[in-house]
């Protein structure tokens, strides 16, 4: 059965053989903006391919261990994805604010982003989505919090202080996000899910759940994100080669990444809206946030100090004002346990300004 489904990987397969035909010749493509421009299209478009497979084999595991499993591991899968391709153009592009830009482009793109189109979808079809508004308070509180300690008080530590601060940030980040962690599974379950009184699951359905493989989901969604690094090895080179050949603003190949790194969410995310399920996106969008600053912040700091790169994690003045209208809105929007198609139309222009302003 399993030997079926392997054969059934297409994403998988192709990405093997696009990293067996393009490595040999990435130089030979990288010699012109032609060849640029051709192998980021590429890669770009089987990096997506494999990012939505691995978000099928999330949901897989979401469906059968549950909510708010399902959706930890999704975000966390997105965000490995995320850390993966950060760490690996950090180490070609040797840019300092790379990894802060992408981080940025992240939680604009989930909160504004896919949240934005999924109520305003949700308003569409139903009008009204009700959620578990304990949940999104946990998250915001918690988002303005992480934001404030990795990305704006770096501006007021003193220079001889940076590298002491840098460790503090990491060692209060991995203790943050293992205490959410165990307050979003065990001690405050309760305020990410939400009761909407649907059918009891079939007898039939149960059978499908019992009948899927963790092991083997869990084995290919992990291969696929090894793989999904190995490509961004060769993403992270053509990319760089054609936006500076193209003429384009740097901060799009940060943009680049987080669209990477939040297409399996935002598959999942947009169907849980035209099912009338908004706590799965609420938990997607600002779980997904979440998770990008507390996991990747630490990642990028450690792998920054052990490679002895410069990083610079301080939000520029447009950042931060971007990021606190869209916290203040989200503050507004997200605190009375329903959303509509306005607030879901007000997120998506934030979107829409966020973007404009990377050309800016």
């Amino acid at each position: 059965m399993k030997i079926k489904e392997l054969k059934n990987e297409v994403a998988l397969w192709l990405s093997l053989i696009c990293l067996v035909i393009i490595y040999p010749v990435e130089h030979t493509l990288a010699s012109s903006t032609a060849g640029n421009i051709i192998g980021f299209v590429i890669i770009f478009i089987i990096i997506i391919y494999s990012a939505i497979n691995v978000a099928h084999h999330a949901e897989k595991l979401a469906q059968k261990y549950g909510e708010p499993y399902g959706t930890l591991i999704l975000t966390i899968a997105a965000v490995i994805v995320e850390i993966v391709i950060i760490v690996i153009m950090m180490t070609n592009a040797h840019s300092p604010t790379l990894a802060r830009d992408t981080i940025y482009s992240a939680v604009m793109l989930d909160i504004n982003g896919l949240l934005g189109i999924c109520a305003f979808i949700g308003g569409i079809k139903y009008g009204e989505q009700k959620y578990n508004m304990d949940s999104s308070n946990s998250y915001i509180s918690m988002l303005l919090v992480a934001f404030a300690i990795a990305m704006v008080l770096p501006h007021f530590v003193p220079q001889k202080s940076w590298i002491l601060y840098e460790n503090f940030t990491v060692v209060s980040f991995v203790l943050l996000y293992i205490l959410f962690t165990k307050i979003q599974l065990k001690n405050h379950k309760y305020f990410f899910t939400y009761n909407y009184d649907k059918t009891k699951k079939t007898q039939e359905e149960h059978i499908k759940i019992k009948d899927i493989s963790g092991i083997y989901h869990s084995v290919i969604l992990s291969i696929s994100i090894i793989i999904i690094g190995l490509l961004s090895e060769l993403l992270a080179l053509f990319m760089d080669s054609s936006i500076k050949s193209i003429g384009l603003p740097m901060g799009l190949g940060a943009f680049v990444v987080a669209v990477i790194s939040a297409s399996p969410e935002l598959i999942t995310a947009i169907k849980s809206a035209t099912n009338n399920n908004m706590q799965t996106v609420i938990n997607i969008a600002l779980g997904a946030s979440l998770a990008t600053l507390l996991l990747t912040v630490p990642s990028v700091i450690v792998v920054a100090e052990i490679m002895n790169f410069d990083i610079n994690l301080a939000l520029t003045p447009l950042q931060m004002t971007m990021i606190g209208i869209t916290l203040v809105v989200s503050i507004v929007h997200f605190n009375d346990g329903e959303t509509n198609i306005l607030e879901g139309f007000l997120n998506f222009i934030l979107f829409i300004v966020f973007f404009f302003l990377i050309f800016v």
